[in-house]
């Protein structure tokens, strides 16, 4: 009997890892793909020489290529590339933390209200941003930044009971609070008139005219907190056996919740104010990993981010190649993403039948 056990669990580990080689050299191979693709035809050859170039300092290895492919490579795609794959890795694993701490499936950065709190405030900066001069500019990233954390704080003032903080009461709060704050992206919208296009452009989601300085804000916060909530995973794990359990096995509950509601928050407020909102990255990416490798949250989250990274880069890529306008590819998750996840919630209710 142990032996078999034993031999289950090994078998498993051996799954997980072979999944997470497959995704990372899927990743690998995808994010060449993506430089290469695109309306300025640039040969892969020339691609890989542009990139070994600039990260070795040598530009004699790309001298003999145009200084607009150099450009356009260097500073108009990798950033955007990076940005799609630190954004995706950051949605999917806020997913998966979310959807475990709150034990709702369907619970991501939406249902805490941490969404709509960075869309307010991006909306307002815009709102306001159009009776300013152009030399003078509220911010929309760090505006979008703060109304993600303010949000959280309301919401968890109102979830908070006695010093307890309850999975049921955040999601009933997060909802409270994510409806106002709808309402409030509506009046703004409503106030702009025919001025409306900017708010409305930056709510659909997008990856376009990203820079290495958005690489560069994002890049460092999420990565910081996906490997805390990697390592807390195991926490994570026994918080979702119940609130009673976790605590007789010697886990400090509140502390755990609240190391996850940050963390999970921070990374969703750090995407959203980079690319706006882009919906159902968080909620599918998680689905499809626990009916491979289960909801063990030690390879649940860092395979969300491989996989997150995987699917938001080729969103992306087929947004801007695809045709001859750009779509917005928040846009395209949400048509996507939206069937998919129906056809997944309806295949588990069958399961369960």
């Amino acid at each position: 009997m142990e032996n078999n056990l034993a031999l289950t669990i090994q078998q498993k580990r051996y799954k997980e890892k072979i999944i997470g080689i497959c995704f990372l050299v899927l990743l690998i191979i995808t994010f060449f793909s993506s430089v290469h693709l695109g309306r300025a035809n640039i040969r892969a050859y020339d691609v890989v020489k542009i990139i070994f170039g600039k990260i070795t300092g040598n530009e004699s290895v790309y001298s003999y290529i145009k200084a607009s492919y150099v450009a356009i490579v260097w500073n108009v795609r990798l950033p955007r590339i990076f940005t799609a794959m630190i954004v995706g890795s950051g949605l999917a694993v806020s997913g998966a933390v979310f959807q475990s701490l709150l034990m709702n499936p369907l619970a991501d950065s939406y249902t805490m209200g941490v969404s709509s709190g960075a869309a307010f405030g991006a909306a307002l900066a815009l709102f306001i941003n159009m009776f300013l001069m152009d030399n003078f500019q509220v911010p929309i990233t760090a505006c979008a930044f703060i109304g993600a954390f303010i949000t959280l704080g309301i919401v968890i003032s109102i979830a908070k009971v006695k010093g307890v903080l309850s999975s049921s009461n955040l999601i009933i709060a997060g909802i409270i609070v994510t409806s106002i704050l709808s309402a409030g992206i509506k009046f703004l919208k409503n106030l702009a008139g025919e001025n409306v296009a900017p708010i409305v452009n930056w709510l659909m989601g997008s990856l376009s005219a990203r820079s290495w300085e958005h690489v560069l804000m994002s890049f460092p916060m999420i990565i910081l907190c996906i490997i805390i909530c990697i390592y807390f995973s195991e926490d994570l794990n026994l918080l979702c056996l119940g609130e009673k359990e976790a605590k007789l096995l010697g886990i400090d509950t509140q502390s755990v919740r609240r190391i996850f509601l940050i963390c999970g928050s921070f990374i969703t407020a750090v995407c959203v104010s980079v690319s706006g909102i882009i919906s159902f990255i968080g909620l599918i990416v998680p689905h499809m990993l626990r009916f491979c490798i289960g909801s063990d949250n030690r390879t649940l989250i860092p395979l969300s981010a491989l996989l997150g990274a995987e699917l938001l880069l080729v969103a992306d890529t087929g947004a801007r190649v695809l045709m001859n306008i750009e779509i917005p590819v928040g846009v395209l998750t949400t048509l996507l993403g939206g069937p998919f996840f129906i056809y997944i919630f309806m295949t588990r209710n069958k399961s369960l039948h």
